[in-house]
């Protein structure tokens, strides 16, 4: 038996009741996941691949999960795509991306090795049909012995590719052996044979982490967009400790291949997101995808046989410099059982009738100019509960899933300051059994959690010490 048989006869006899996992959000059908990969259009199917261990709920030598949906919203399981099962990908079948040739269904992935006590990444191929995925014989097709010498041979992964002008293009995370990190840039005719361009971008300040991983490229809105996902940064005002995912803004020579960034901004505030990737949908929008998780926080029950889980798919624009993320559109059409209050009126702690629920999109406008703060708290029953807040005199805004059953001492509270001010504060929170998303205003901040109350926890509470006017609208999401 190969390892893709194994890996699918292992999950076929051990798959998780779907009651159990996340509705519409991607999980792993049993086992462990990570960082997206592959996330293509491929005969007009959406496709997602993903890091993944079957064999337990914690990280272990990578293959590449699949799933597929018409509409970004229900996700078909299908056979593992790849396993860690030549010598050049021995060590794992880490992150990589797809695109649609004339081919087939492309997989560009890292393929980790180990040589005389050296660890070594490299790119390689894999065709198929949307299905079924086969390696090819010329792996890998970049080794990392064509970049400068300064580039890190093991710290060189996470190819995203696409099509420009009649030839392939693809960036990898890196950084120098000095430990600054980049990310570099190749050209193809035809995804087999590759030639370095550049050191596409790298960090200008020595501050934005010790690795680039995962990076995206991408033109949004008449803007360039570098997307990567540093390691082991240190908290400042814009990131916090650890792992981040952030967007660099700036201007790109594509005579010289390299890209100039000016601002680099995180993607999200929450406490779970990473390694995000894109792809451009046939008509025209941007759509993202990330894990929805902290490589330091985990915060799963014991027992339970799978782990972790994607974010919705969000679409995203850019407006005055500033990228913006909503909930991909296709999720409205799951909406049914619409509830809403109109300008009410409270003081202290409150519940409303119909508001409740851990599958619901819930939007909370708060029309008071004059007040301290206001707390919204989901997934609660008398012990258990997730809180969101906004302290409208400090101008911050605070997660806090201290209450939610943890038994771990991990990240359990994220605050950052209000972006953008406006004269009423909107809060767009979409629940799907084990996690919060939560858009605020319309998407220019975006706060993404993890928490795993009992699902019979399903009230929802309005509070704060002032009068305070809200306008609520939720809709359950059946599927």
């Amino acid at each position: 038996m190969t390892q893709l048989e194994k890996a699918n006869q292992y999950i076929k006899e051990n798959k998780v009741d779907y009651k159990e996992r996340p509705a519409f959000h991607v999980s792993a059908p049993v086992g462990w996941i990570n960082d997206p990969n592959g996330f293509s259009i491929y005969q007009n199917t959406a496709h997602l691949f993903f890091q993944f261990y079957p064999y337990d709920s914690v990280w272990g030598p990578m293959h590449w999960g699949h799933v597929k949906s018409d509409d970004f919203i229900k996700w078909e399981d299908m056979p593992t795509a790849l396993a860690p099962d030549q010598t050049y990908d021995a060590e794992g079948c880490f992150s990589g991306s797809a695109i649609a040739t004339s081919e087939g269904h492309a997989l560009l992935y890292s393929g980790v090795m180990k040589k005389d006590n050296k660890v070594y990444q490299n790119q390689c191929l894999a065709i198929g049909d949307g299905l079924h995925y086969e390696k090819i014989d010329q792996n890998p097709v970049v080794d990392g012995a064509i970049m400068p010498e300064d580039c890190s041979r093991e710290d060189f992964r996470d190819p995203k590719v696409w099509q420009e002008d009649g030839l392939y293009y693809m960036v990898a995370g890196n950084r120098t052996n000095d430990h600054v990190a980049q990310v570099v840039l190749f050209s193809s005719h035809d995804l087999t044979h590759w030639q370095f361009e550049s050191v596409l971008a790298k960090d200008q300040e020595g501050n934005l982490g010790a690795v680039w991983e995962c990076p995206d490229f991408f033109k949004l809105d008449g803007e360039q967009i570098l997307i990567v996902s540093p390691q082991d940064m240190c908290e400042s005002d814009a990131f916090h400790n650890g792992n981040n995912a952030i967007y660099l803004t700036g201007t790109y020579d594509n005579k010289t291949h390299i890209f100039d960034y000016q601002q680099a901004r995180a993607i999200d505030d929450g406490i779970d997101f990473y390694a995000p990737q894109t792809l451009e949908a046939p008509d025209g929008r941007r759509i993202m995808v990330a894990w929805m998780q902290s490589w330091d926080n985990f915060i799963k029950p014991v027992h339970q046989k799978w782990a972790n889980m994607m974010t919705l798919p969000r679409e995203l624009s850019m407006k005055d410099g500033h990228l913006i993320q909503q909930p991909v559109r296709e999720l409205n059409q799951y909406h049914t059982n619409h509830v809403s209050y109109d300008h009410y009126h409270f003081t202290n702690e409150i519940t409303l009738p119909g508001i409740s629920g851990r599958m619901i999109d819930l939007t909370v406008t708060i029309h008071s100019q004059n007040y301290h703060e206001c707390t919204i708290s989901f997934a609660k029953n008398d012990k258990y509960h997730v809180d969101f807040s906004y302290n409208k005199y400090k101008n911050i805004l605070e997660l806090d899933r201290s209450h939610c059953g943890m038994i771990r001492d991990c990240v359990a509270i994220r605050r950052k300051k209000l972006r953008y001010v406006h004269d009423e504060l909107k809060m767009r929170i979409i629940l799907d059994r084990f996690s919060a998303e939560i858009f605020i205003n319309d998407g220019e901040q975006v706060f993404s959690t993890t928490f795993y109350t009992p699902l019979d926890a399903k009230d929802i509470t309005f509070s704060s010490p002032d009068d305070l006017i809200i306008s609520v609208d939720q809709y359950d999401i059946v599927l």
